[in-house]
């Protein structure tokens, strides 16, 4: 009997087709243009996702071939990028700032006061607080004092904190509640008095006698204040924050709320060194779940520039009476830096002035003696000097820097430090160099929370209004991949998270965000103009289209 052969053409289409579909996905994203940002800088037209992972990278056909997804994008050649992350924020205090007095823009102490009375007419809070003002964006270009608050809100307790929350201005009523009288000093910080008489004025560790006797947030209203800062994150294609400052019971807030599915914002904390927390954390090492990470403590070595707290190694050159402020008990802190050691967790301190971060350099370089992989962390490295550069490498430390403080402070940081000390200040470029590794964030609600204009700010130093034409100390710009990498894997790479987020790669946490402009090469004009058109958390789409 004669053996039946399938024609060759059939055969083929069999073959074929017993190879497409031969694994299944969740969502599979096609006709794109992936930035992986891995060690290669690879880019991908295809992606594939399943339990909130990433699986597969590669070409339109091939991916489409092998998987069967429950849902397919079109990307329509748009940009991909790894979520952005904040690696230096204050994610509960900004949504918190909502239910305050937004003095952000002021360009007057009248038009603070303005804004205040506005406020006062459709809130019966008992406290008025409220936060932005700076003196550097007015006419007159000296801190105000409190005695148009006094006269205007007799019997009203007023907080109001500066840009950088390094200095405040607070009425005779809060005052009084805090028990502050013309004899009160503390140790770095300052009480102003002026003919002997208190003008309201408190600089950094003082301003804690105040802020310390606010009405406390109830849990609901944390929990309101962190799902505003989540919704804003999302629209701004923030997937991840290190939030700077955690109180004990807010990392428990946060936990719990990321446990039940509320918060889906990936999160790393540094812990206020208080009792409470070290006899918590320090007993049993990092907490790290896939949404919290609680893995260092944060510190303070001085204030800041725009207040004169910043601790300099000379004389400001607009005050040559004043070096700034030391906030470190210097032998305290080389313990507490042992004790960190020991037990595993990351220390990240700010530093401003050139004095600060030469102190913190050389104490963080006692401990680590040399190359290591604990990547403690200088917050803010503003103001360096030259022959402290190189302590960054020797001991592996990462600068963790806020591209637009630079363009906000370069009106009247000169004034302060004078030429000399500028050439190695918001010298981004330098500390890159200086390790390999720059983590990128913003300080929100310091600085504007948008990370766009990070990008911007880091790769053409300009502020948002284009200026300076010929950008701001342009020979400390970084490239816009280097820019990318700050605000994705190097920021992730800062948090001990590079494993699982900062990059689009296989086995990692499906983070990821979707633009309509690519900003690796769109025209500079147009950097600031790009919409975030989807973000997605965990492979779910947590905002947009």
């Amino acid at each position: 009997m004669k053996k039946f052969r399938w024609p060759i053409p059939v055969l083929t289409l069999l073959f074929m087709s017993s190879c497409y579909y031969t694994e299944t996905a969740d969502i599979l994203i096609h006709n794109a243009k992936i930035y992986s940002v891995n060690n290669n800088f690879d880019v991908f037209e295809a992606m594939a996702i399943k339990d909130g992972k990433i699986i597969d990278l590669g070409p339109n056909n091939e991916l489409k071939n092998r998987y069967e997804s429950k849902e397919i994008i079109d990307a329509q050649l748009r940009t991909i990028y790894p979520g952005f992350i904040d690696a230096h924020c204050h994610f509960l205090w900004y949504g918190n700032t909502f239910n305050e007095v937004d003095l952000v823009g002021s360009k007057s102490w009248e038009e603070v006061l303005q804004r205040i009375e506005a406020f006062s007419k459709t809130n019966s809070n008992e406290w008025i607080i409220g936060r932005g003002w700076d003196q550097n964006d007015w006419a007159k270009k000296e801190f105000p004092t409190n005695e148009e608050l006094n006269n205007r809100f007799p019997d009203k307790p007023i907080f109001l904190t500066r840009i950088d929350f390094h200095a405040a201005i607070v009425s005779n009523r809060a005052l009084q509640l805090a028990g502050i009288n013309e004899n009160t000093t503390i140790s770095g910080g300052v009480v102003e008095v002026k003919n002997a008489t208190l003008t309201g004025l408190l600089v950094d560790k003082a301003i804690p006698m105040v802020s310390d006797i606010l009405p406390k947030m109830n849990p609901k209203q944390m929990g309101l204040a962190l799902m505003k800062a989540q919704e804003m994150c999302f629209a701004k294609g923030l997937t991840s924050v290190a939030d700077a400052y955690m109180e004990n019971e807010v990392v428990h807030l946060i936990d719990s709320m990321q446990q039940s599915g509320e918060l889906k914002m990936n999160i790393y904390g540094m812990l206020v060194p208080s009792e409470e927390n070290r006899k918590e954390f320090l007993a049993v090492g990092p907490y790290v779940t896939n949404k919290l990470n609680i893995h260092a403590f944060k510190y303070f070595a001085d204030g800041a520039l725009g207040s004169r707290g910043a601790k300099l190694i000379d004389p400001y050159h607009d005050e040559l009476s004043n070096s700034g402020l030391s906030t470190l008990d210097s032998v305290a802190f080389l313990t507490d830096l042992e004790l960190m050691y020991d037990k595993g967790f990351q220390v990240n301190t700010h530093c401003i002035g050139d004095g600060a971060n030469r102190e913190v350099l050389n104490a963080y370089g006692k401990i680590l003696k040399g190359t290591n992989d604990r990547r403690w962390r200088i917050e803010h490295a503003q103001i360096m000097n030259p022959n402290d550069f190189e302590l960054f490498r020797k001991y592996t430390i990462i600068p963790s820097v806020q591209p637009t403080h630079a363009t906000s402070d370069m009106l009247w940081a000169e004034e302060r430090i004078g030429v000399e000390r500028m050439q190695h200040a918001y010298a981004y470029k330098q500390l890159l160099n200086a390790n390999g590794i720059l983590a990128l964030g913003t300080d929100f609600p310091i600085e504007d929370i948008d990370p766009l204009k990070t990008f911007y700010a880091a790769s053409i130093r300009k502020n948002a209004e284009g200026n300076p034409k010929e950008g701001f100390q342009i020979d400390n710009a970084l490239s816009r991949e280097e820019t990318l990498r700050g605000m994705t894997i190097w920021a992730a790479m800062a948090n001990f998270e590079d494993t699982i987020r900062g990059s689009i790669e296989k086995g990692k946490n499906a983070d990821f965000i979707i633009l309509n402009q690519d900003l690796l090469v769109i025209e500079e004009f147009k950097l600031l103009k790009t919409k975030v058109i989807s973000t997605y958390v965990d492979g779910k789409k947590v905002f947009g289209q």
